[in-house]
């Protein structure tokens, strides 16, 4: 994983330049733990101060996301569009009461059931389906439908966003805890001024290595960590706006085909199925509908 690469660089980069300076690791690792213990657990609890259980519990697994990446691929996004080209040709087709069969109890239906993966996520799975139901009760209008899943949208996004706001909270602490725990190193030295230069020469440098790791990990690690979960919380949030923007084109009476096209165009670039691939897999999608009987 690229990210892991990155890690490995940022201490190679640091300490190998360090130690060509001329410097020692011994030093460093004698003042480590305790340095570690004062930054790295006064910044841990900091997460606690700012937030609550279920913050932290999401904000632990939120690590994990850094390095596995976004929840969708470009397979994803191909098969939401043509999970929304279905049911909104189903609507066109056959009546809003054919619709309701499939969004009132979509674990059942046969056309979600084709994409598991789409189902599977609560959240994408009720904005289509509460959208749509909306839909067959005669509420057509694009504009209010538009800003009923724009604030669903935005308010599972500031949700999401929560974890990568708290973990740069921390980020954004290190480097002042790392001040906190060079002055406690400082303050040790200065109780021990009768000391030999050798000796407090020793203790200053090792309270020295607390501003160092104050802004190493801030910096270094874990501020970078942050800026991945913001990124890879945006590019979730495009299923749910792709979503949008189908649903809402088909309000402004633009046939199915033509919304899913609209739909593709508000995939990002690098998740974004071609035009004639696209249209493979809608005419692919169809013909099993319709081999179906559904």
């Amino acid at each position: 994983m690229i990210q892991i690469a990155g890690i490995f660089g940022v201490f190679l980069a640091v300490f190998g330049g360090y130690l060509i300076a001329g410097g020692k690791m011994g030093v460093i690792l004698h003042a480590l733990g305790p340095e570690m213990m004062i930054i790295g657990g006064s910044g841990f609890m900091t997460l606690l101060i700012a937030g609550d259980g279920a913050l932290l519990s999401k904000t632990l697994k939120a690590f994990g996301k850094v390095f596995k990446g976004s929840s969708w691929n470009k397979t994803d996004f191909s098969d939401l569009l043509c999970l929304l080209y279905l049911l909104l040709r189903t609507h066109q087709k056959e009546g809003a009461a054919k619709l309701e069969k499939h969004i009132e109890t979509p674990e059942s239906s046969p056309i979600f059931s084709r994409y598991p993966r789409l189902i599977q996520d609560p959240a994408l799975r009720s904005l289509v389906c509460d959208t749509l139901r909306s839909v067959t009760l005669n509420n057509k209008d694009p504009h209010r439908i538009g800003e009923m899943m724009e604030t669903t949208i935005d308010k599972r996004h500031a949700e999401n966003l929560k974890p990568a706001k708290a973990i740069q909270t921390m980020a954004d602490a290190f480097p002042a805890l790392g001040i906190v725990a060079a002055v406690l190193g400082v303050i040790k030295a200065m109780g021990a001024i009768s000391e030999s230069p050798e000796v407090l020469g020793r203790m200053i440098g090792s309270a020295l290595v607390g501003t160092f790791l104050g802004v190493f990990l801030s910096y270094g690690l874990v501020g970078p960590m942050a800026g991945r979960l913001k990124a890879i919380f945006e590019e979730e949030k495009r299923m749910a706006d792709v979503a949008r923007s189908v649903i809402t084109s088909y309000l402004e009476n633009l046939s199915p085909q033509i919304c899913v096209e609209i739909g593709r165009q508000a995939i990002p670039t690098k998740l974004q199925p071609s035009f004639d691939d696209m249209e493979t897999q809608l005419r692919d999608a169809g013909r099993m509908k319709t081999e179906g009987g559904e």
